[in-house]
């Protein structure tokens, strides 16, 4: 039995750089829409302003660095996963749906969660430089 042939030529966002190029920009796009529409991601991004400075004088060290960034860039990728569901979710239709409901309400709690990875991981790097400052 032979492999069905797969038409990579008609492929609608192109093949090999081109597509990576279609792809950059529909990342923009995405970026954009985001911080045009999404008002939590606006407040996450001012978070951001503040945060990444001070993770240079709270890291211990270059992996406890990238420890606090990856925490913050984790919670940016679930509120643009919580933003999506809730986009798509309207799309389908804006009358309440128990299952759009509880769509909505998962991809907030994700965002919670995202939340609290951040307040811990920030919060024991603030402890564990409080007890060097003081120690």
């Amino acid at each position: 039995m032979t492999k069905p042939e797969v038409n990579l030529v008609n492929k609608p966002n192109g093949i090999g750089f081109g597509r990576i190029l279609k792809a950059t920009q529909c990342s923009i796009k995405g970026f954009k829409a985001a911080f045009k529409e999404e008002s939590a991601f606006r407040t996450e991004l001012a978070l951001g302003i503040v945060l990444l400075p001070l993770s240079f004088w709270l890291a211990q060290s270059l992996q406890h660095w990238v420890i606090l960034v990856i925490s913050f860039l984790f919670l940016l990728v679930v509120e643009l996963l919580n933003s999506a569901i809730e986009a798509l979710t309207d799309r389908v239709g804006v009358e309440y749906h128990v299952l759009s409901g509880r769509a909505k309400d998962i991809a907030s709690a994700a965002v919670s969660l995202a939340l609290l990875v951040l307040l811990i991981v920030w919060g024991v790097a603030g402890y564990e430089k409080i007890l060097t400052l003081i120690g």
